[in-house]
């Protein structure tokens, strides 16, 4: 069964909109849970224009389902934020400084060697691994030399084509999953996924383990309610 990771990055923006603490970020993340998230999903950048490095101290302390921390292994902040907080999961994504939302996955060949020494060093301290990568052959296979754990598949390519033509949409996925399930590696996937396509994805993704989804259903729960909204998404998830 697939696990819906609930990020909480745009609860983050919100907040630092205006100063202060509302909304209280520890407070949804822990609603989100006993609204039936089995995850919660945060991406600290250097500018901490969302997430804030405290915060990831500060839902470390508190979070009960799985906690995953995504960004950019190359700086050296990021690295060590993870290491002394050890989440369940790390999620790496290449992104370039200032970046405003992650747009591609890494190059697992020509960054193989850069991956193989940092992937080594979180699992050591018994964290889980995911690397998020396209779904392109060539990519999977280096990542599964890398030793990660996980992939997680960039799904904007999916659902940027989703409306226009799902089967072809989802043809590469597909192979990508079929790949990666023959080579041991975990799937999650994330990037773009929402109420229109997320039930179609995971009803054809094989070994799909979780998806991590914040701005569609952050943008739903303001007509829906948080609660429904999760629930809702789970329904998608799960009702295969």
């Amino acid at each position: 069964m697939t696990n819906l990771s609930v990020n909480i990055n745009k609860i983050a923006t919100l907040r630092n909109s205006r100063g202060g603490n509302n909304p209280d970020l520890i407070k949804v993340a822990l609603d989100a849970e006993r609204f039936g998230a089995e995850g919660i999903t945060v991406h600290p950048r250097p500018d901490e224009r969302h997430i804030r490095y405290q915060d990831v101290f500060d839902l470390k302390k508190v979070i009960q389902t799985e906690f995953n921390i995504e960004g950019n292994p190359k700086e050296q902040k990021f690295v060590e934020l993870v290491l002394a907080n050890k989440p369940a999961q790390v999620t790496l994504v290449p992104d370039a400084e200032g970046q405003l939302t992650s747009n591609h996955g890494w190059d697992t060949i020509k960054h193989q060697s850069y991956l193989k020494d940092i992937i080594a060093e979180f699992k050591s301290e018994g964290i889980r691994v995911s690397i998020f990568v396209d779904p392109a052959k060539e990519m999977i296979e280096a990542a599964e030399r890398t030793g990660t754990d996980r992939i997680e598949l960039y799904t904007e390519s999916y659902a940027s084509n989703y409306h226009a033509d799902k089967e072809f949409a989802i043809k590469p996925y597909i192979a990508a999953a079929q790949l990666a399930n023959k080579l041991g590696l975990g799937i999650n996937a994330g990037h773009d996924l929402d109420l229109h396509n997320l039930n179609y994805f995971s009803k054809n993704i094989p070994g799909l383990l979780e998806v991590s989804i914040g701005h569609a259903l952050i943008c739903d729960s303001l007509y829906l309610g948080l609660e429904n909204t999760i629930q809702m998404y789970l329904r998608a998830l799960k009702n295969n």
